[in-house]
This record gives structure tokens, C-alpha cells and sequence, in this order.
């Protein structure tokens, strides 16, 4: 998949490609900013533990792979942006994937997640075996699922007291997507 750039509301130009191992360091660090900036995500700060060797093994593992995808978004050549979607690896699973998705806080708002999910939804028509998308999402992250059901997921069930967050616990909406 080439390289796709997009003009923001604001005038500036929004690039989304294909990660590549050179992203490692700063996918990361964009990491724990996302667990730092947001606690919709399903990592506290410091819990991810990849090294930079990893993580670019991962990338090009990504690469490599018809059934995955990782994206970068890209504004004046920072990450912005990014997500990451995995089909099963089983045979009875393979039809189906889930994704997540995230950007920097000083950026939402601004259509980059929308824009990310258009570019999966996308190439997931293009891959034959893919006939579903799933999603989980915080049932109190009212912006992320309007923006789902824009993109036309549904709401396909509930699981409660999935994620626990600063003593709180929360439920998560399943959602999905047919292709």
C-alpha cells in the first residue's frame, strides 16, 4: 500500500503510510505519550516493554504479512497518529480481525482517526480473506463510538468491568464491522 496524504480542516497535510522499521523509536515513544495523554487505552504509561529491536522486528513482521496493518499518521514529518489491525491466526479465525486505533491529544479532533480507519477499511475489502473487522471501545468514549458508527460498526454486545482505570472499572463495547 502507497503512501496516502489527506489536507486537514486546518490547511496542513496529513501523510498515512505504512510503518517501517525506521518508525520504531518513535512509534515507542508515541506510545507512552497515547497511555500518558489518554486512559481509553488499554496500557497504563510505562507498561509497554518492547525494545526498539522489537519493535522494528514487529514492523517488518507487519510488512510482511497480507492479513496486518500498521499505519502512521504524519503531520510536518511527526507522528501524529497510528493503528494497528491483525487478522487470527487460526484457520477457523482468520476471516476476521480487530484493530486500535489512537492519536496525540493535540491533534483530536481533527479527523486523523477517521482518516486512519477509512485507509483499514479500505485495504481490508482488498484482502480476500477478510470478511469482518471487531472493535473494543470504552463504553464511556462517547467520542470514539460515534466516530465507529460513522464508519459503520455496530454494537454487538457489552462485556462489564473490563478495564480498570484509577479505581474505576469500566465496561467496553464489542463492535464490528462486515466487510
Amino acid at each position: 500500500m502507497g503512501p496516502i496524504t489527506h489536507t486537514l480542516r486546518d490547511g496542513r497535510t496529513l501523510l498515512i503510510r505504512e510503518a517501517a522499521p525506521s518508525d520504531a523509536a518513535v512509534l515507542l515513544e508515541n506510545v507512552e505519550f497515547m497511555c500518558r495523554e489518554s486512559d481509553f487505552t488499554t496500557m497504563a504509561p510505562g507498561e509497554f516493554s518492547l525494545t526498539e529491536e522489537e519493535e522494528a522486528d514487529l514492523m517488518q513482521k507487519y510488512r510482511a504479512a497480507d492479513d496486518r496493518l500498521f499505519l502512521v499518521a504524519m503531520i510536518d514529518g511527526a507522528l501524529v497518529g497510528s493503528l494497528n489491525f491483525s487478522a487470527g491466526t487460526r484457520v477457523r479465525l482468520r476471516h476476521r480481525g480487530s484493530f486500535g486505533v489512537g492519536g496525540r491529544r493535540h491533534e483530536w479532533g481533527n479527523g486523523i482517526a477517521s482518516r486512519l480507519i477509512d485507509t483499514m477499511i479500505g485495504w481490508a475489502r482488498g484482502v480476500p480473506t477478510l470478511k469482518k473487522i471487531n472493535l473494543q471501545v470504552r463504553a464511556d468514549n462517547e467520542r470514539g463510538i460515534q466516530l465507529y458508527y460513522r464508519k459503520g460498526f455496530v454494537l454487538e454486545g457489552t462485556i462489564a468491568k473490563d478495564h480498570y482505570v484509577d479505581g474505576v472499572y469500566h465496561d467496553v463495547h464489542c463492535m464490528g464491522l462486515d466487510l
